[in-house]
């Protein structure tokens, strides 16, 4: 039986498995729901596994303000051997005959001294950024010429947790580091491995990936929800043999609404809270400021809510000194105006 969903919102911490993309996993929620106002809040490549907060209803409008949060990273970066895509997903290139692999010990240093705070990457061209309208990954792909400027990012925390030596499978000795990095948004933990590489000269890629966080939303909620990965292959109108994976939601309906974040949990989540009280939560959501409440953040936006009631008003920003005004506004709970 279907889930009613006409009127909900809320937000889905999903897991992703590996092998299918963020929006595959838009694609499973929008049918395992019949809605079709669904978005992500940032996107994982096909390679990584873990958080993608999923929105729907009136929570897609959270999604610009989660992107921005902060992430949290698990990986393994694997020197001596360098890709394409700098992760498993891309073909090997050639590397330096003889360059030597660095040690723990070295890779520690070399992370504390050039790879926190701020630092400056140069993202990999198959990557989700936009290059005169297009994603970069479709020009690579087309085998187009596609030079990424520098970015500013953050790196909060990088710890070099543990080191392995190993052989990769068309022989050459590798040396395999368990990372975390906690970074600001727009961080690619491909580069840092990918720079790390070519700060040693032997080159490195990533083998896994895992977000296990993006601000407070964290892989190990129990609201998680799983979801696993089927294949189908087909012959297409070409007469060509095509496999393609698709992402599928380990519970569905009633079961999956279960684990949603309501609204009220979701704007916790996403933005400091300011309290309202009804006749505030009018004016807000007429358009009208109203006076600021005393424990209004400086500078960021917030979220007015109605605690008795938890109806989440706005989104809502200082005009002034003296004044709060409305971003966005949501509707009444459904029997009240």
């Amino acid at each position: 039986m279907a889930a009613t969903t006409a009127g909900q919102s809320g937000l889905l911490i999903i897991d992703k498995p590996q092998g299918v993309t963020s929006h595959d996993l838009v694609a499973a929620v929008r049918g395992a729901l019949h809605m079709r106002k669904v978005g992500h809040a940032g996107t994982l490549d096909p390679m990584a596994t873990g958080v993608l907060v999923v929105g729907f209803g009136n929570a897609t409008r959270l999604l610009n303000i989660i992107v921005e949060h902060s992430k949290t990273y698990s990986a393994t970066v694997r020197f001596g051997q360098r890709t394409t895509t700098d992760d498993a997903d891309g073909e090997i290139m050639p590397g330096e005959a003889g360059a030597p692999l660095p040690d723990l010990g070295s890779v520690r240093e070399a992370v504390a001294q050039s790879f926190t705070g701020r630092i400056e990457q140069v993202p990999n061209a198959y990557s989700a950024i936009k290059v005169n309208g297009r994603r970069a990954y479709d020009l690579a792909r087309a085998g187009a010429e596609v030079e990424l400027k520098a970015r500013e990012v953050t790196i909060r925390r990088f710890d070099v947790l543990d080191a392995h030596a190993a052989t990769a499978a068309d022989g050459t000795p590798v040396l395999d580091v368990d990372i975390e990095v906690e970074c600001s948004a727009g961080t690619y933990i491909r580069a840092l491995a990918r720079d790390l590489g070519d700060l040693f000269g032997c080159g490195a890629h990533l083998t896994r990936l895992r977000r296990e966080a993006v601000g407070a939303f964290r892989a190990d909620d129990p609201r998680a929800v799983h979801a696993h990965v089927e294949s189908r292959t087909f012959t297409n109108c070409e007469g060509v043999t095509v496999t393609r994976n698709r992402a599928v939601l380990d519970e569905t309906g009633h079961a999956l609404l279960s684990r949603a974040l309501p609204m009220i949990d979701a704007v916790r989540g996403a933005l400091p809270i300011v309290e309202v009280d009804e006749g505030e939560a009018r004016d807000l959501r007429f358009g009208r400021r109203i006076a600021c409440p005393a424990q209004l953040p400086a500078v960021v936006p917030c979220a007015a809510v109605v605690p008795a009631t938890r109806d989440v008003v706005a989104i809502a920003e200082r005009a002034n000194a003296r004044e709060l005004k409305p971003l966005t506004v949501f509707p009444a709970p459904a029997g009240r105006d």
